[in-house]
């Protein structure tokens, strides 16, 4: 799969408005920047590979500069890594190219076996090269017997404006015989010493013989006739174990607002999630790094509550981080990286209504948070301290239940009643009367009258060696004359009693 010019591919993926106009791709930004890649239509206005800005400007005055984006590249090659993933588990990276062909992106995707999905070697070039428009790279898909005979097919159908090449099996020497010794890239030094002797297309070449040629040209010729032949031998591609997903960019100005901020995220996000569904995956928790005007970074996470591929819900999650912390200085780069995660079904209870959606379940949780503030929103779970009011907050996740069938039938057997304790936080104040120790009449907002029953006192102590955090109680459950049964509190250290909860 070849995509010849990347960094107009990716210029154009991150910006499909300037579809249809002419544009040049330029190594910088000065006016002494040369051309690294342009449009068909700035073609047809005279623009060529080389020229500087101002020799371009002058070719055509409606010429649209824009300097070349590492970033936007480095995503463009992981976007046609993920259509070619989509297909075939097995993608290898083509080494770059030199000369002519320095600006192609290719990739080796492994095409065994793809019958049993694709019904033909045919229908599974023109697979890839649809998923790879999709996620807006115009790629090239050729099959071959092997590497090299691909990438140049691929290369000889982008030159016919033809997007799919594919032949037949034990036909690579046939269709590389009638073609010109350029498009197998040989070397400078081997391509003059090969016109010297009047060869000048691959079939010339592979009409001598091999012993001779080894003889005037070195073991450097080798390589060269193992491809005209067809039988360039490679291991098979590895199979990628990293689902780590990025975007990223550049931007022209700094950005001090959050408004400008966020519409460059949409575009990110919109990109990532189009790779994600590619690959069949959902983003689970994003990672936001914003490069400052002051040389420093901003790295802040997002949890997700659930693996999705809502894009208003993560914006808008986004959005909510960085107006409670934004950025101390302008941002003039921005990345946004997650981890594809494996969305799993779930089979719905025929007997229970289905819960909230995970993206919605994300943005409340965001939300809340937001208002309550940070680590306040989540989970209860129990805090490792012996304090009676201790309590501890955890994430709050879904756990997916294995479904165990339609349900049993179960005998329904009754159970003595007990009570349970409500515990009031803040305690609520009261005043006690004790002369022996024990509660005999309490006086509150909540509980007014003499005690009836009364059990305990049961001590809590801890923290003793800390003069702010010490504590020691007495509680007592008593009721009350008025009705109530209530938990009393004795703080040993503050003086003061308290109703530290109720009996429902």
């Amino acid at each position: 799969m070849l995509v010849p010019g990347l960094s107009l591919a990716a210029a154009l993926r991150a910006h499909p408005e300037w579809q249809g106009q002419p544009i040049a791709i330029m190594t910088g930004s000065g006016p002494r920047a040369e051309v690294l890649a342009v449009s068909p239509e700035a073609l047809e206005h005279g623009v060529r590979l080389g020229q500087t800005a101002v020799h371009a400007r002058a070719a055509c005055a409606e010429l649209l500069l824009a300097p070349n984006d590492p970033a936007l590249e480095r995503a463009a090659r992981e976007a046609l890594r993920d259509a070619a993933l989509s297909t075939s588990p097995r993608v290898e990276t083509a080494p770059p190219e030199t000369g002519a062909y320095v600006a192609e992106a290719a990739l080796f995707v492994d095409a065994r076996g793809v019958e049993a999905l694709f019904r033909s070697e045919t229908g599974f070039a023109s697979a890839l090269a649809d998923r790879a428009r999709r996620l807006g790279l115009p790629a090239v898909v050729a099959v071959a017997g092997s590497r090299g005979v691909a990438r140049i097919a691929a290369r000889l159908a982008w030159q016919r404006n033809e997007g799919l090449c594919v032949i037949a099996p034990g036909e690579d020497a046939a269709f590389l015989a009638p073609l010109p010794l350029d498009l197998v890239n040989p070397s400078d030094a081997l391509a003059d010493g090969l016109g010297r002797f009047g060869l000048h297309r691959v079939g010339d070449l592979l009409r001598l013989p091999e012993k001779a040629l080894t003889t005037r040209f070195g073991e450097r010729i080798r390589p060269l006739l193992a491809l005209a032949r067809g039988t360039q031998q490679a291991p098979p591609p590895p199979v990628p174990e990293n689902t780590r997903f990025e975007e990223a960019t550049d931007l022209e100005f700094a950005a001090a607002q959050i408004e400008p901020l966020l519409f460059v995220l949409r575009s990110l996000l919109e990109r990532l999630a189009e790779r994600l569904a590619c690959r069949g995956f959902a983003w689970g928790d994003l990672v936001l790094e914003l490069g400052l005007e002051d040389g420093s970074r901003d790295v802040r996470r997002v949890g997700m509550a659930a693996p999705h591929l809502d894009l208003r819900v993560s914006l808008r999650l986004l959005d909510l981080a960085l107006q409670a912390q934004p950025p101390r200085a302008p941002v003039e780069r921005v990345t946004v990286h997650t981890t594809g995660t494996e969305v799993r079904g779930d089979q719905l209870d025929f007997f229970r209504p289905s819960g909230p959606p995970p993206a919605a379940l994300s943005r409340t949780l965001a939300e809340l948070g937001a208002l309550c503030g940070e680590g306040r929103v989540g989970a209860p779970a129990v805090a490792d301290d012996h304090r009676p009011e201790a309590y501890a907050v955890r994430d709050f996740v879904t756990e997916q239940k294995p479904h165990k069938g339609p349900p049993q039938q179960t005998t329904v057997t009754t159970t003595p009643r007990s009570l349970a304790i409500r515990a009031l936080r803040p305690p609520v104040p009261a005043q006690v009367r004790a002369p022996h120790g024990t509660p005999e009449t309490v006086f509150s907002a909540l509980a007014r009258g003499d005690v009836v029953r009364c059990a305990g006192p049961w001590r809590t102590t801890g923290h003793w060696w800390n003069e702010e955090e010490r504590y020691a109680y007495d509680h007592f459950d008593v009721q009350t004359s008025d009705g109530w049964v209530i938990r009393l509190r004795r703080d040993w250290i503050g003086r003061h009693w308290a109703i530290d909860g109720v009996y429902d």
